[in-house]
């Protein structure tokens, strides 16, 4: 994944990724807004056959968006590690019946 930094401010930041579709930034917008610091957290694909997704975070001020989204990110895999545990478990004991 490639990204890239269209706008950088103390409270906004705004990435273009590369390769993604909305499944990914659809997850890290639900996790950033569950972020009492975050203002607004949005994204958009301006166009689903040819453009790449563009993640738009603005922070209410009390700390930099770029932290916020490094959070975000970790929660995500957190869950996503969560998820797999359950998942193997809930396998195993399907297959013991």
């Amino acid at each position: 994944m490639n990204l890239k930094i269209l706008k950088r401010e103390p409270n906004e930041l705004r990435i273009e990724l590369e390769g993604e579709r909305h499944t990914f930034c659809n997850v890290l917008q639900e996790v950033l807004l569950e972020d009492e610091t975050i203002e607004m957290a949005s994204y958009n694909i301006p166009h689903p056959l040819v453009s790449n997704p563009i993640i738009y975070v603005r922070t209410k001020g009390k700390r930099r968006p770029e932290t916020a989204l490094r959070e975000a990110v970790e929660k995500v895999r957190t869950r996503n590690r969560e998820f797999r545990t359950s998942f193997e478990k809930a396998l195993k004991e399907w297959q013991q019946k």
